[in-house]
């Protein structure tokens, strides 16, 4: 049995010294990599983190805040996180329901009395777990055409009375912005406070995010804030005015932060700060609750990725058997990638500030290497001239098929 337990070990010591030495060699490719690809494509700034177990094993920045200017990005730098937020309100969510605040069954309208589907038999099934797991069954992206014609809350809460889920909540993906950012009142209405002041209480005071904020001010404010850029056919990037349109749904893309704080809130997620983040909260928003099909046809992931689910604020990746989860966001002028690996214990964050594909390719490439399958070693037997018997000569070998396991 002492044997066996040695054998055990060794190969786990083993095949562990493998992987840091991969790693190694994917961290190295990955800084090459980011620095190219953001001279070929011409991105004014951007920074990145790659973080090993409690260890930023690797942090670099690229470029200027704004082009044109000399101010160059670092590490405090502080870009907006768009999507990425909805991490963040998750996280928070999923902490006050371990607190006993409120629970995910409870109803949607007892928090937001005017809120209503066409049909209230829809309404009323409407849930704080659908909100946040995106599975409400609404079409994608409802409303947010009202967010970027600068229509306050209230007034695009009415609209949804004249709207029903394709199916009911529960059932179906529907990627949200509006309804997620529903989970604001929730919050607030549960603990008579602010939903900037839990943020800051519960979440980046606590991992001590100093960098970090909501909202359209409070990133103006930051000195040492990146500036937006769009791309034009006639003059490539260009620098352009932050839009506040976004800020007025604060947990689905009002977070602020710099790469040197997102290496913290990496760090939380994959369990370093439990007194901030429990394994209970961490397994709790990275648990599948719908299947995500549409992820499968991103071209840059397909190679890699084998299934795909929404769980809370987060996506969650099948790689092969091993889970990656991830979350990227993209608003006017700025995009940001994030993920980590439980397996692995590894995480990447990329913070951009243009609206280009380079994180998100420089993302799927990096985990792709990360969860490649190691090469079958050959094995190359020494051929032994059979004994000249009439045994030997009349014997026809037979072999055993295979066993094929049912795919899954």
């Amino acid at each position: 049995m002492r044997l066996l337990n040695l054998i055990v070990l060794l190969s786990f010591l083993s095949t562990s010294a493998s992987f840091a030495a991969s790693v190694e060699d994917i961290v190295k490719t990955f800084e090459k990599e980011f620095r190219a690809e953001m001279i070929e494509n011409e991105v004014p700034g951007g920074a990145y983190a790659i973080i090993r177990g409690n260890k930023v094993v690797s942090m670099g920045s690229y470029g200027v805040r704004a082009k044109g200017s000399t101010a160059k990005v670092n590490e405090n730098t502080v870009f907006r996180l768009a999507s990425v937020s909805k991490t963040f309100a998750a996280g928070l969510t999923a902490k006050l329901v371990e607190e006993n605040k409120f629970n995910w069954d409870d109803k949607v309208v007892d928090f937001v009395p005017g809120f209503r589907f066409k049909s209230t038999k829809y309404s009323s099934n409407l849930t704080v777990q659908h909100i946040i797991s995106q599975s409400s069954g609404l079409v994608h992206n409802a409303y947010d055409n009202l967010v970027e014609a600068n229509y306050d809350m209230p007034r695009i809460i009415d609209k949804f009375r004249e709207i029903n889920p394709g199916c009911s909540p529960g059932k179906c993906y529907g990627y949200q912005n509006v309804l997620y950012s529903l989970i604001q009142p929730v919050l607030e209405k549960s603990t008579d406070t602010s939903y900037s002041n839990l943020m800051n209480n519960r979440i980046f005071d606590p991992l001590k995010m100093e960098h970090s904020s909501l909202g359209y001010e409070s990133f103006l404010e930051n000195n040492n804030h990146a500036e937006p850029h769009v791309f034009t056919k006639k003059s490539g990037w260009i620098k352009t005015k932050v839009k506040p349109n976004y800020y007025n749904i604060l947990p689905a893309a009002g977070v602020n932060a710099s790469i040197l704080d997102m290496s913290k809130w990496m760090m939380a997620q994959m369990g370093y700060f439990p007194e901030a983040f429990s394994p209970e909260v961490i397994e709790t928003v990275t648990k599948r609750r719908v299947r995500t099909l549409k992820e499968m046809n991103k071209r840059n992931w397909r190679p890699a990725l084998k299934n795909a689910h929404y769980g809370m604020g987060w996506r969650i990746y099948d790689m092969g058997g091993q889970d990656l989860v991830y979350h990227g966001g993209s608003v006017a002028g700025f995009r940001s990638e994030v993920a980590y690996s439980k397996d692995k214990d590894l995480a990447l964050v990329i913070l951009l500030n243009a609206e280009t594909r380079v994180g998100s390719n420089l993302t799927a490439a990096f985990w792709s290497d990360v969860f490649k399958p190691e090469p079958k070693k050959r094995v190359v037997k020494k051929k032994v001239a059979p004994k000249s018997t009439r045994l030997a000569n009349s014997y026809v070998p037979r072999d055993k098929p295979s066993i094929i396991p049912a795919s899954q």
